[in-house]
């Protein structure tokens, strides 16, 4: 008989966000589900407090009544109330001598850390040690984590895309090279406002500069400020993008940009390579560890001038978007597959199933 895995997280059906996005896929996954009886427990869905928190708790109360028929627990955590909901989870499985993987996903979750208290920076590292393994999205994490949380239990597992759905948004960088897309929350630290003043610099050098904001957030704010400064013909406001839109908004940009302040390794990154974008980021979190000079530009976060240069310089270098196209849809085939990721997942299973 299979082995039976319950995969923990927020809903994938219900929330919106990268980790959203992983759960979906394994829910999906060809590979995970010829190997192992998987099924998904949903911990958490968007809505206003109230809604969160009830469902939170209901959600555990039902884990509660079935848990004990499965294997293995593969936990997806961020920061905040996340990794504190989630510790609860672990420490019933652990009472009943479960085999527990907790998969981070916080881009902020050391400045989270950092700014606890010592009661509470001890729950979270008992929450990480006492897992039988820890997944960080990329080798700068791994380090980071064993360093700051004093654990050995950590491995790498790289965010992974499905290449053959994104291939269908590639666009002719010819026709598209003044149109860029954010995927992504609206706010300050995706450098939403940066972006904003990189574009009133930008289109005094190219006016048909126009940039599609997909994602929630801070979106009356941004309107406003849109609306004050007259951007209105060169940045549009999407709101969330099903999968739909978001491949209708790929296939007719050229460019990615993702100017965060704090990243982990972005979804949105790895499905505008797989969809052939040049990129447009920010040297922060795992990003350099996939986007470098020959599929992209990096510049530093909060660099209002050097984001500016970038959107001129990917509208008027077709011949760079076009390179950038080719060498991006190459690295997620060898690198960033979904199909590479659950393989490595289904031997991280295996690992954690087989330890004794």
């Amino acid at each position: 008989m299979k082995k039976k895995i319950l995969v923990i997280g927020p809903s994938d059906t219900g929330s919106f966000g990268g980790m959203a996005s992983v759960i979906r896929d394994i829910r999906n996954s060809e590979i995970l589900n010829s190997l192992y009886d998987i099924d998904i427990h949903e911990s958490f869905i968007d809505g206003n407090l109230f809604v969160r928190l009830a469902f939170s708790i209901l959600s555990y109360l039902k884990f509660l009544t079935y848990y004990k028929k499965y294997d293995l627990f593969h936990i997806h955590s961020t920061s905040n109330g996340s990794a504190f909901r989630k510790s609860y989870y672990l420490k019933t499985l652990k009472k009943s001598n479960k085999k527990v993987i907790v998969h981070n996903h916080a881009a902020l979750f050391l400045v989270f850390y950092e700014g606890l208290n010592e009661k509470r920076k001890q729950l979270i590292r008992n929450y990480f040690n006492n897992a039988d393994m820890v997944l960080a999205l990329s080798e700068v994490w791994k380090e980071k984590y064993q360093s700051a949380l004093n654990i050995n239990n950590c491995r790498t597992l790289n965010n992974g895309i499905n290449d053959e759905e994104f291939i269908k948004a590639v666009c002719d960088a010819q026709e598209h090279k003044n149109e860029f897309v954010v995927l992504g929350r609206l706010g300050e630290r995706k450098g939403t406002y940066d972006l904003i003043e990189a574009v009133k610099i930008a289109r005094e050098i190219n006016k048909d500069i126009k940039i599609y904001l997909a994602g929630d957030g801070e979106i009356d704010k941004v309107r406003s400020i849109i609306s004050d400064e007259k951007l209105g013909e060169n940045i549009q406001i999407i709101g969330w993008a099903d999968h739909t839109k978001k491949m209708e908004l790929l296939k007719t940009s050229a460019t990615l940009v993702l100017p965060s302040h704090y990243e982990g390794l972005p979804i949105a990154i790895l499905e505008g390579m797989a969809a052939g974008k040049a990129i447009i980021s920010t040297t922060v979190g795992s990003i350099p560890e996939v986007v470098t000079d020959e599929n992209g530009i990096l510049i530093e976060a909060g660099d209002v001038t050097a984001l500016a240069q970038a959107l001129v310089r990917c509208s008027t270098d077709v011949q760079m978007l076009e390179s950038m196209k080719d060498n991006n849809i190459a690295k997620i085939k060898e690198e960033f597959s979904v199909r590479k990721m659950h393989e490595i997942l289904a031997g991280y299973y295996n690992e954690v199933l087989h330890n004794e």
